[in-house]
């Protein structure tokens, strides 16, 4: 039985402008207009963004190398910090120097938190399992290194945060590159230079919110729901939309809470995910403990005579630096926004938690997903991506590939929440705070939470993921000229502990106090 129904002139009319895309989809295919209509300009920005020279046969993306140098440089300036006080970094987050009273919305372990549900997810799972495919088991010796350097540049960014935020009456707190870029060089006097960083930086974010920190997660969530409930002739295969819907929905009923609501869910969907996830890394790996010895010994060796595919040990090395850097987002910025929330007095306590960040996220979580990729022996097999994750993994569990789901699904929704502070923040400072001002950015990072679900968005995430690498430009030039205000900070945090201004809580005494 066919329908002749005719939509009215009037109701055709206001669906085309409320929803405009509706009107295209029409004429055609929505994703394809969609693609054909970005397409040009994002291969202008991500071919910008990450061009790349060839070094001995590989193609070595500048972008990386930005990210890297700056690493190492912020290394040797603060003399290897995320080494020498990395059990400080633990006591800060035990709450062991917290007081409830100071300027600030969360806690350091929930900023922790934070910041780590928008770095830990598919880049653990999938893109490490495209670097070993490539670089072989050497490209992990370099993401490890990178890794390690990129603590540094956490603890140089995250420091700022906090000391150049804004702080309101009402509690608030608002903060990130934008504001010390914008206020720490107004103080060196650049003023100007300051201010085209910070609106540059904040445009960027927003691009990369909406894109690489929603509408690909979103898809890509999607699809491994399609892939373990049997893919094209799945019972939820072609109903991204209502996905996305539901998705939505859950991500609007957190953020619409602001940064204690996104704080106090991410707090438990991170460490119940990294330990899921962990745990299955280590059964598989304690079963084969026989074979950790030469995977150790391959890593290694492989890192220094390119045991790879492509590119022996430079395509090892370049494969290691590009995972460590799109995984941990270093250098990036990002995390300074989660960061700058934080309940504190002192800016630098909040640096020393940061640098943890890539410490967990690329040498624990990365590396746990290589050792079980080159203990499975299914380095081989010729797949890539989250496939090789998942067949790894499936090799000791077959029921793997729905953890595996479920991870992706939650990682996809913690990275959401983080980019939805993120991008917000960045579209405050450039519109001005204010309540009304905030909704309409929830509700149009919501809107696209169901578009990126229900469509395929090829450029869309090619230049979202261009704006994500290109918040490091402004962000390094800033974290450059303001070093030595870290510097200053450090040392005056040192000379308090010293004289005995700081010190740690009695927590018994505290909680005797409270009861």
């Amino acid at each position: 039985m066919s329908c002749q129904y005719k939509v009215p002139a009037w109701a055709a009319g206001i669906t085309a402008t409320i929803f405009p895309f509706m009107a295209m989809a029409q004429e055609g295919s929505l994703d394809q207009r969609i693609n054909e209509t970005v397409a040009p300009i994002s291969n202008v920005i991500a071919g910008t963004i990450f061009y790349s020279v060839p070094i001995a046969g590989n193609d070595f993306p500048l972008i990386v190398g930005w990210l890297v140098i700056a690493a190492a440089i912020f290394t040797l300036y603060f003399g290897f910090v995320q080494f020498r006080k990395f059990g400080h970094a633990i006591a800060l987050v035990k709450g062991d120097y917290s007081h409830p009273d100071d300027a600030g919305e969360v806690s350091h372990f929930q900023a922790l938190a934070t910041a780590l549900s928008g770095t830990v997810g598919l880049g653990n799972i999938a893109g490490v399992a495209v670097a070993v495919s490539i670089g072989g088991p050497g490209a992990t010796f370099w993401m490890i290194l990178a890794g390690l350097m990129g603590m540094a540049s956490k603890f140089t960014e995250c420091t700022l945060g906090v000391k150049y935020r804004n702080e309101y009456p009402d509690g608030r707190v608002s903060g990130g590159p934008m504001y010390y870029l914008s206020k720490g060089l107004a103080e060196k006097g650049k003023p100007g230079l300051g201010k085209a960083l910070a609106i540059l930086f904040s445009i960027c974010c927003i691009g990369g919110a909406v894109g690489g920190g929603n509408m690909f997660q979103a898809n890509q969530a999607f699809q491994q729901v399609v892939n373990v409930t049997g893919g094209e002739n799945s019972f939820v295969a072609g109903s991204g939309w209502l996905f996305g819907l539901i998705m939505a929905v859950i991500v609007g009923s957190v953020i619409i809470g602001g940064i204690k609501s996104i704080a106090k869910v991410t707090e438990k969907i991170v460490p119940f995910m990294a330990v899921i996830y962990v745990t299955a890394g280590l059964v598989i790996i304690i079963s084969n403990i026989g074979m950790v010895g030469q995977a150790f010994s391959d890593i290694f060796v492989g890192a220094f005579t390119g045991a790879g595919v492509a590119g022996g040990v430079v395509g090892a090395l370049i494969q290691g630096f590009k995972r460590a850097a799109f995984s941990n987002e270093a250098g990036i910025g990002s995390a300074a926004i989660a960061h700058s929330a934080v309940r504190t007095k002192e800016p630098v306590t909040e640096g020393y938690v940061a640098l943890l960040e890539p410490f967990i996220d690329t040498v624990v979580i990365c590396t746990m997903t290589a050792l079980v990729i080159t203990i499975s022996g299914e380095l081989n097999s010729g797949l890539t991506g989250v496939e090789l994750t998942s067949a790894a993994f499936a090799s000791a569990f077959t029921w793997f590939p729905l953890v595996l789901a479920l991870a992706v699904v939650l990682f996809a929704f913690s990275t959401m929440l983080s980019w939805s502070y993120y991008g917000l923040k960045a579209w405050t400072y450039l519109v001005g705070e204010g309540k009304g001002k905030e909704i309409i950015f929830k509700l149009f990072f919501c809107l696209c939470v169901i578009v990126g679900a229900s469509m395929s968005l090829g450029p869309v995430i090619d230049f979202s993921d261009s704006m994500i690498f290109a918040m490091a430009i402004p962000n390094v030039i800033g974290l450059y000229l303001l070093m030595s205000v870290v510097r200053g900070e450090v040392d005056q945090y040192w000379a308090k502990i010293d004289r005995g201004e700081i010190r740690k809580v009695d927590k018994s005494a505290a909680a005797e106090a409270e009861a």
